[in-house]
């Protein structure tokens, strides 16, 4: 019997390759809406450090050790969600807004005039739960290597102001949650990610191979203007910085990932790293052919290996195929288990995920992605016991 660990102590030893006294059992919970809006639906979601403060709260109620997934508030909405500065305007970048309503969602027009080009975008947010928010870019700007050039030219960069604010709101997160957990913040990167953000998918997904120039110069465009975010977030002292890998899924191919998103994705992970910050690599699809590319990588921690149907994940094979070169995160089935499974079905779940593992260290449980809304909490309740029954060393 190990001795007793913090959450905090627990998960950063698994973390650093170390063995805890058992196995950290976290849950992956947005900082708004879904899960948080359905435990307290009087939350106001205008104020995001009272919902961070929820949110650690309710984990602790639970008896998890808490990853603080942080996003809401923590970055602008449109270096994260899509679209080019909407927040600063210079004599060379004009903005104009018009807002109406399509279905139900709410859709955000913007014109966006420089000396050179006009660019045309929308940002769109549609409530699909109750108290919970999609956000999408569902017009991106960028059309074609002359738009690239001009919002090359003229976007403004990040607001001076904003690395004081990210710290500040990390400085009284950190503080709340003490030794009951990490935090973690979502970057507005990966590579691919970051790129899709800016040009339509179907676009992308060809664009390195009918226009290797265009590619290689929007993708650093992306690591331009993105990486000062990076940067800001990384000196506020937060534990982790949180990448997404999921645009770029094992659908490429490994060759194709290998060759045209594995050189760049090292960027942002190395360039986190060197100010001592952990780093999450997220693909909560297809995952599996890119283990080894995921070693190369470099990252501390990639997840969540989603089982099937949600993504192709086989954590017995993903834990021998990683050589315990990173931390894996994972990797329970938050829709078919835990929001919609039975009690039994949930703890033998859990019990069978964990015992697997856990087999020679750095493992964290946890819910392949977000809790839904409408999750029973007693399912949770279900799958925290079981995971910290089963997960002693």
């Amino acid at each position: 019997m190990r001795n007793k660990m913090t959450s905090r102590e627990r998960i950063l030893s698994v973390i650093n390759g170390d063995i805890p006294d058992r196995v950290p059992v976290s849950l992956f919970i947005h900082d708004e809406g879904n899960f948080l809006k359905q435990v307290y639906p009087e939350l106001n979601l205008d104020k995001p450090l009272d919902c961070k403060y929820k949110l650690i709260d309710l984990q602790r109620e639970l008896g998890l050790d808490i990853i603080l997934r942080m996003l809401h508030g923590m970055t602008p909405f449109w270096i994260s969600y899509g679209g080019l500065n909407t927040e600063t305007q210079t004599n060379n970048w004009e903005i104009s807004l018009e807002e109406y309503t399509r279905g139900n969602s709410l859709v955000k027009s913007y014109i966006i005039k420089t000396p050179e080009r006009k660019f045309s975008q929308e940002f769109s947010s549609s409530e699909i739960a109750p108290g919970t928010i999609s956000y999408a870019c569902t017009k991106k700007p960028i059309k074609n290597i002359n738009d690239l050039e001009a919002a090359i030219k003229y976007e403004p960069p990040m607001d001076q102001n904003y690395p004081q604010k990210v710290k500040k709101m990390l400085g009284k997160v950190k503080s709340y949650l003490s030794n009951d957990g990490v935090t973690s913040i979502w970057a507005p990167g990966g590579s691919f990610n970051a790129a899709s953000n800016l040009i339509d998918l179907d676009m992308l997904y060809s664009l390195f191979l009918t226009d290797k120039p265009f590619f290689e110069k929007l993708i650093d465009f992306c690591i331009k203007r993105t990486f000062p975010f990076v940067k800001a977030i990384c000196l506020t002292g937060v534990d982790i910085i949180n990448f997404g890998g999921n645009v770029p899924g094992g659908f490429l191919g490994k060759e194709m990932y290998d060759q045209y998103v594995l050189p760049y994705e090292k960027k942002y992970i190395q360039y986190a790293k060197s100010f001592g910050t952990k780093t999450l690599y997220h693909n909560c699809g297809e995952a599996m052919i890119l283990i080894d590319s995921y070693k190369e990588l470099g990252s501390d921690i990639a997840e969540p290996f989603s089982p099937p149907p949600l993504g192709d994940g086989n954590l017995k094979e993903a834990k021998e195929k990683s050589d315990a070169k990173f931390t894996i995160i994972g990797n329970i089935d938050q829709v078919n288990v835990l929001k919609n499974g039975s009690i039994d079905m949930i703890k033998k779940n859990t019990e069978e995920t964990v015992k697997t593992g856990k087999q020679g260290g750095r493992f964290i449980l946890q819910s392949a992605d977000y809790l839904e809304y409408d999750t029973p909490v007693k399912n949770i309740e279900a799958y925290i016991e079981t995971g910290i029954k089963y997960g002693e060393y």
